[in-house]
C-alpha cells in the first residue's frame, strides 16, 4: 500500500504537463472564462452585506425603534453567519489569483493588481470623506473619519499599519488580500510552475502552523496565519483546474482545509451567535460550490448576467457598508411609516446602483487607462536626446558630427509587456475582495 501511494504521488508530479496542455486547449475553446465564480463571488458579496444589514448582533442597530432578532428572528439568526463570506472571499481569491499569476511576470501581476484595485478604492475612499465633511458640516455625526491625515494614510490602502482607522470598514480585508499577493509576487520571481506552486503550498501551511505554535506576531502577519488554509486551498483547486487532479493536490487541499476548519474557531469566538460546527459545515459546503464550478461540472456555466455580477462585486463591497448603511439609516429617519425590510432593501438597491456607476466610470475607464499607462511604464522609450548646434569646425575640410546617426539602444530594456491571460478581467478580492 505504501508504495501504491508513492507511485501515485509520483504520478502526480509527472502528469501535469499532458494535462495542461489538454485543459488549455479546452479553455481556449470556451472562451478562458468561469462565469460561475463569478456567481460565487456575488454570493460571497451577498453573505457579507446581509451580515451587515440584517445579522449584525450589535443590539438596536438601526435605531431604538427596531428589534431585528425581533422583526425578523430566521433572517438575522441566518444572516448571523454571513461573515463567512469573507472567509469564501480569500478561498475564491486563492483560485483567481494563482489563475492570474500563471503566464505573468512579476511586473505584470503587479500592474493588474495596482490598476484592479487602487481605483475603485480611491473613488470610495474620497466619496466617503466627501459625505462625511457634508454630514459634520450640517451639524450631524459622520460614521467614518473625515480629517486630512487619516484620508491621506487610508489612500494608501494600509492605514492599520500606519497606526490609523480604516475611513471604509470592510478594506481591512484588502490588507489581508495585498499580503498574499507579495507571497505569490514572490513564487513568481522564482518562477511559477506546476511542482513549485504544489511545494509553496505545503511550505507556506507549515511555516503558518509554526508562526502560531511560537505565538510569533511577526510570522503571524507574513504568513496570514488566519486565512493561509484557505488560500491554499483555492490555489490546490486551480491546479486540479488546470493539470486535473491526483493525489498530490488531493494531499494538499486536504491538509489545507483541515489546518482552515482548525483555525476557523479562532474567527467563530468573534462571533458570539455563531457555532463552530455550522460554520465549517457552512463553508465546506461553499468550497464544494467552488470545486463543482472550477473543475467540475458547473464550469461550462457562461451565464452573462454572472460575469457582470462579479465586476459588480468589489464596488458593491466596498459601498454596502460604509455607504449603504447610512443611507439605510436615513430612510428610516425621513420615512419610518415605510418599515425595516422595505428601508434594507432600498439601502442594498442604492448600493448595487452605485456599484455599477462606479464600475461604469472608474473601473472601467479609470483602472484601464491606469493599466495602459503602467504598462507602458514598464517599457519606456529612450527619451529623445537634446541635439545641440555643431560648432562650426576649425578645419573646413573636417565634416562635422553626424547628429541624425542613431543612439545605440538602452541596456537592459525589456520586451513589450503583454496580457497572458484571458480570465483576467473582473477577478479581484477580492476580495476578492475583494477580486
Amino acid at each position: 500500500m505504501p508504495v501504491s501511494v508513492v507511485s501515485e504521488v509520483a504520478r502526480g508530479l509527472r502528469r501535469p504537463a499532458q494535462a495542461v496542455r489538454q485543459r488549455t486547449s479546452r479553455a481556449s475553446a470556451g472562451g478562458g472564462r468561469l462565469a460561475g465564480v463569478d456567481g460565487l463571488r456575488l454570493l460571497a458579496a451577498a453573505a457579507v452585506a446581509a451580515y451587515h444589514y440584517l445579522g449584525t448582533p450589535t443590539p438596536h442597530f438601526w435605531g431604538e425603534a427596531y428589534d431585528l432578532p425581533r422583526a425578523a428572528p430566521l433572517l438575522h439568526a441566518v444572516s448571523g453567519y454571513g461573515w463567512l463570506g469573507v472567509e469564501a472571499f480569500f478561498l475564491i481569491s486563492g483560485f483567481v489569483i494563482c489563475m492570474s499569476c500563471w503566464g505573468r511576470t512579476p511586473a505584470q501581476f503587479a500592474v493588474s493588481r495596482i490598476s484592479r484595485l487602487f481605483p475603485l478604492y480611491w473613488a470610495v475612499v474620497l466619496i466617503i470623506v466627501v459625505t462625511g465633511t457634508i454630514t459634520v458640516l450640517a451639524g450631524q455625526r459622520s460614521g467614518a473619519p473625515t480629517d486630512l491625515r487619516t484620508t491621506l494614510g487610508n489612500l494608501t490602502m494600509i492605514p492599520s499599519p500606519l497606526g490609523l482607522d480604516f475611513t471604509a470598514g470592510v478594506a481591512w480585508t484588502l490588507w489581508v488580500e495585498a499580503r498574499f499577493y507579495l507571497l505569490m509576487g514572490a513564487l513568481l520571481l522564482i518562477g511559477l510552475t506546476y511542482r513549485r506552486a504544489v511545494a509553496f503550498g505545503f511550505l507556506w501551511l507549515v511555516l503558518a502552523s509554526m508562526g502560531r505554535e511560537l505565538h510569533s506576531t511577526v510570522l503571524d502577519e507574513l504568513l496570514l496565519s488566519q486565512y493561509a488554509g484557505l488560500f491554499v486551498t483555492g490555489l490546490a483547486l486551480y491546479l486540479m483546474h488546470r493539470f486535473g487532479s491526483n493525489l498530490l493536490l488531493w494531499l494538499l487541499a486536504g491538509f489545507a482545509w483541515c489546518y482552515t476548519l482548525t483555525v476557523l474557531n479562532d474567527r467563530v469566538a468573534t462571533h458570539a451567535t455563531s457555532n463552530w460546527a455550522i460554520s465549517a459545515a457552512v463553508l465546506t459546503g461553499f468550497l464544494l460550490l467552488l470545486a463543482l464550478t472550477g473543475w467540475g461540472p458547473l464550469r461550462h456555466i457562461q451565464w452573462r448576467t454572472l460575469i457582470y455580477a462579479g465586476a459588480l462585486t468589489y464596488p458593491f463591497y466596498l459601498v454596502h457598508q460604509s455607504l449603504g448603511v447610512p443611507v439605510t439609516r436615513g430612510i428610516l429617519k425621513t420615512t419610518p411609516g415605510l418599515g425595516l425590510l422595505p428601508s434594507i432593501a432600498l439601502g442594498l438597491l442604492f448600493s448595487v446602483l452605485l456599484a455599477a456607476t462606479l464600475n461604469r466610470l472608474i473601473d472601467r475607464k479609470l483602472g484601464r487607462l491606469l493599466r495602459h499607462h503602467l504598462t507602458a511604464a514598464l517599457n519606456p522609450a529612450p527619451a529623445e536626446q537634446a541635439r545641440p548646434t555643431p560648432l562650426a569646425p576649425d578645419n573646413p575640410h573636417t565634416p562635422a558630427p553626424d547628429t541624425d546617426a542613431p543612439s545605440a539602444p538602452e541596456a537592459g530594456n525589456e520586451p513589450s509587456a503583454h496580457c497572458c491571460n484571458q480570465v483576467e478581467g473582473a477577478y479581484a478580492h477580492g476580495h476578492g475582495v475583494h477580486r
